[in-house]
């Protein structure tokens, strides 16, 4: 399913919002379990957007000395887990 840019920025408002709801809730001693659970799922989304973004921040810097992520075609045996990479576990 393709997004274009606007519902993209309103879905990304809307989970901020969400965020900061439950956050609320949380500080108010009102949060239930389910609440604690999307509070998690909403916080880890907001962080793997920020780090998405700050590694393509640094690809557009690559003439500068910079460390930037490297993808799964680029190192096909590391994998990326919650954007942070790990190597294949051992089995």
């Amino acid at each position: 399913m393709q997004y274009d840019e606007h519902l993209l920025r309103l879905i990304g408002e809307v989970l901020v919002e969400k965020q900061e709801s439950l956050r609320s809730k949380l500080s108010d001693n009102t949060a239930i379990q389910n609440d604690i659970v999307n509070l998690a799922f909403a916080e880890e989304v907001i962080a793997l957007a920020k780090n998405r973004l700050s590694a393509w921040r640094n690809e557009q810097r690559a003439d500068e000395a910079v460390w930037v992520e490297r993808s799964f075609e680029q190192y096909p045996h590391i994998r990326l887990h919650g954007g942070v990479r790990e190597d294949d576990p051992p089995k």
